[in-house]
């Protein structure tokens, strides 16, 4: 059974069964895993382990109750222009090295949290995000999977106005306002992903399709964003870092197409889930 990992009122869940019910995983491991979200990135492989012997029981999990799977994230990193279709579509060099940005931790947001719109230029990015296992420093290329708890949806949504106030510009507070990094529905086990470096993508509007990509377009790879940042800082458990958006984007558009209240955001990686969020 795959291992697929959520998170529910602060409590760390397991998602089980084809039903995808929730299961609090400390109660269904009398205490050998406390109720912590951050407290299970650490023990990965052993949660991979007990999770195959956990039967489905509870509820069907709702996205609409779920906090983000790792909900209190020490560090959250964002990595711009990395697919070379967006870069260009900006008129933007492709990089030489991963650009690499912040999301402050109080943007984090469950998976189909409402997008509050603060002024006129509020767009959309979806992207496969990634939450560190075990972490370090110094990590190969080779290894960085291990070093990977799960994979999910995630949407990098972005204030334009506020990215581009200063010359030159600065991605961190325009990425980092309330509910502006909702991720989920839940971490589904990296180790278990099919084709984990190809994943088909798409993203629609009000129903229509604005971003649709493979994963194996990216221009650094997981493996390659995961070894990047671990030589220059460390990773820890329960890390997120969100790999970067294809082309699509609203500011890109002629004419630019932004986010207004009323809007309905579906993002959507195969094999991994889907997520919702509502302009508000």
């Amino acid at each position: 059974m795959t291992l697929k990992f959520a998170c529910r009122d602060g409590r760390a869940q397991l998602v089980v069964g084809p039903n995808n019910q929730l299961v609090d995983l400390e109660i269904a491991s009398n205490g050998k895993f406390d109720s912590n979200p951050n407290n299970a990135f650490s023990r990965w492989a052993e949660l991979r382990e007990f999770a195959a012997s956990v039967s489905p029981s509870g509820d069907a999990a709702d996205p609409n109750t779920l906090d983000a799977p790792s909900p209190s994230p020490r560090q959250v990193f964002g990595i711009g222009l990395n697919y070379r279709s967006h870069a260009e579509e900006g008129g933007m060099p492709i990089p030489t090295s991963p650009l690499t940005f912040t999301k402050f931790p109080t943007s984090v947001a469950g998976p189909n949290a409402d997008i509050p719109i603060v002024g006129n230029a509020i767009d959309w990015e979806v992207e496969l995000v990634v939450v560190i296992s075990t972490g370090g420093r110094d990590i190969h290329k080779e290894s960085a999977w291990s070093h990977v708890a799960g994979l999910c949806v995630g949407q990098d949504i972005s204030d334009r106005a506020l990215q581009f106030a200063t010359q030159p510009p600065q991605f961190n507070l325009g990425k980092s306002r309330k509910n502006y990094s909702p991720f989920g529905p839940w971490l589904v086990d990296a180790a278990d992903v099919p084709n984990r470096d190809a994943l088909p993508m798409h993203m629609t509007l009000n129903g229509q399709e604005m971003q649709r990509a493979v994963t194996d377009d990216l221009i650094f790879s997981v493996s390659d964003i995961v070894s990047y940042l671990s030589n220059i800082v460390e990773l820890l458990p329960g890390d997120v870092i969100f790999t970067g958006t294809p082309a699509g984007v609203g500011g890109s558009r002629q004419p630019q197409v932004f986010l207004k209240p009323g809007d309905v955001i579906v993002s959507t990686i195969e094999g991994i889930g889907t997520t919702t969020n509502k302009c508000v």
